[in-house]
């Protein structure tokens, strides 16, 4: 458990200096937006794209466990939308609540816990569940978003508007422009490295600092988003996981390393993705702001259960 704790202690700290920041003042009404903005136009492509550029086909391939993880996601991502899309809710809304459920922090927590139960064996499973989690799901959900917001409703206009907006989007343009520079075997120069470096790795500790300023600005949120708050966290902690355990022990055999690190990297609280999504379009971001808190602080102990078990 006091591993678990040592690498959330940062992500906490990081949403507080947001939160007294904008409660004293020193950063204004405006600064949420302004700096989530920032991330989603420049540090997180930029991670994206570094990410997509140096992952090699042999390190991604990983069929078994690619598997797991991904059907995992997939099967929680769907549920939670047939499940919410049952009450009058915009797709839009829907989609980043599925994110909210489906979508783990693997980067800023999953790395370095994996890296410190499992050592670096876990280097490349965890790699391709941020891949997976970042661009392909991240991605599926951006795709469901414009579909929503989009008022046209002939099918060849409608992809055609959706197709416009997606081409447009740096978060989908990013990592697919990464992956053809890893495809194609070009050598970034040097100078564009450290570039991609020092602007990538702003993405998450400004995501977090952006999560605790919004959550400074809406101290006051209503009752009645607990009860959904606490059904995205209850998928996301508990569903998600065991959707592993069942698909890497029953189905796909995987062994018992590989199945406690897929299992692990399910298990993960939901990452700041959604938060950035919600703000980015303008939809509410109370139910995603509350699920990213209350996720990280239960899955301290979600997560030493489960490693406690599986020793």
């Amino acid at each position: 458990m006091l591993t678990t704790v040592l690498v959330l202690v940062p992500i906490f700290a990081l949403i507080l200096v947001g939160y007294l920041y904008r409660r004293s003042g020193i950063l204004g009404p405006h600064s949420t937006t302004e700096l989530n903005r920032f991330v989603v136009y420049l540090a997180l492509p930029a991670l994206l794209f570094d990410i997509m550029a140096h992952t090699s086909v042999a390190a991604f391939y990983q069929p078994g466990f690619i598997a797991v993880f991904g059907l995992s996601c997939a099967i929680v991502f769907a549920i939670t939308i047939a499940i919410r899309l049952r009450k009058p809710r915009h797709l839009a809304d829907v989609s980043i609540d599925g994110l909210n459920a489906a979508y783990g922090n693997t980067g800023f927590i999953g790395f370095p816990l994996t890296l410190i139960v499992f050592g670096k064996a876990s280097l490349a499973p965890t790699t391709a569940a941020a891949i997976i989690t970042v661009c392909i799901l991240f991605g599926v959900a951006i795709v469901l978003i414009e579909i929503g917001l989009q008022a046209e409703r002939r099918v060849l206009h409608l992809a055609s508007k959706v197709g416009r907006s997606l081409v447009k989007n740096p978060l989908l343009l990013s990592p697919v422009l990464g992956g053809l520079v890893a495809a194609t075997g070009l050598s970034l120069p040097d100078s564009v490295e450290v570039f991609l470096k020092l602007l990538g790795g702003a993405a998450s500790p400004c995501a977090l600092v952006a999560l605790g300023l919004f959550l400074a600005q809406n101290t006051e949120t209503a009752q009645n988003d607990t009860p959904a708050t606490l059904f995205l966290v209850g998928l996301k902690l508990i569903l998600q996981p065991a959707v592993a355990w069942v698909l890497a022990t029953l189905v796909f055999g995987l062994s018992p390393t590989l199945t406690k690190m897929a299992v692990v990297l399910a298990a993960m609280p939901t990452g700041t993705g959604p938060f950035m999504l919600a703000e980015f379009y303008g939809r509410e971001a109370g139910i995603t702001s509350k699920a990213i808190l209350i996720s990280t602080v239960v899955s301290l102990f979600t997560i030493s259960a489960y490693l406690t078990w599986a020793a």
